[in-house]
């Protein structure tokens, strides 16, 4: 489907992470995980980009996009949006998707990677599904967590989710995990991993160091899900 959208409101996240938020169409229809081409007008040039859905399938009203904002052309241009404002829509696209054919799941993102995995744990959270969900967020520093706020009270509402977050440069006040995403984590965090589906999002060097792992840990390729994420 391609549609024209104007721009309701953006929302932060972090310092340098923005939500844009824009009225969902009649007959829109998408599943958590997947991704729309965004259409900007940029120097009398149209240009697109891919971005995954960071709203939920049950959210009729809204369908909500997530930027980690990089300086580079495309990143300032959707920064300087205001409301109102018109872009092109296309979509839905993308294979990395959850609409509650498994029982028990692992969502493990770097950086932005999470707006997958907000997508399906708002899904989740929102239909009342039981779905078994861990979600690993790992993050350089504490300010970097997009939806840590969000992520809380989800599960505060869902008893089938737990987040952890891990860092790599962590402060010295921080309590949490400190340290990259490897087996040992996911044997702590994760014990009952075999029963699992992963879903992998994040920079393509942590993807595949994840999904290697897995692999290692004698997990089959059918039940890895992954998509790499590079900015612009």
């Amino acid at each position: 489907m391609q549609f024209n959208a104007r721009l309701m409101e953006t929302i932060p996240r972090t310092e340098d992470v923005l939500s844009f938020l824009f009225p969902r169409p009649d007959g829109f229809e998408y599943l958590a995980g997947q991704y729309i081409m965004i259409e900007l007008e940029i120097n009398g040039n149209k240009v697109r980009k891919p971005f995954t859905i960071s709203s939920a399938p049950s959210n009729k009203e809204n369908i909500e996009f997530t930027k980690k904002l990089t300086g580079h052309e495309f990143s300032n241009a959707l920064a300087s949006l205001q409301p109102g404002d018109p872009i092109g829509i296309e979509g839905p696209f993308g294979k990395m998707t959850y609409s509650g054919e498994y029982d028990k799941i692992a969502l493990i993102s770097g950086g932005i990677g999470i707006t997958p995995m907000i997508s399906i744990s708002r899904y989740c959270t929102d239909t009342g599904m039981d779905t078994d969900i861990v979600m690993i967020s790992s993050n350089k520093t504490e300010q970097d967590i997009a939806f840590e706020n969000e992520l809380d009270i989800m599960q505060k509402h869902n008893p089938n989710l737990k987040v952890v977050h891990t860092l790599t440069r962590a402060s010295d006040d921080w309590a949490g995990c400190r340290e990259r995403v490897c087996e040992s984590m996911i044997l702590r965090e994760i014990p009952d991993y075999r029963d699992r589906i992963f879903y992998l999002c994040g920079p393509p060097p942590m993807v595949k160091a994840v999904r290697e792992i897995l692999y290692e840990m004698a997990i089959d390729k059918a039940k890895v899900k992954y998509e790499l994420f590079t900015g612009y």
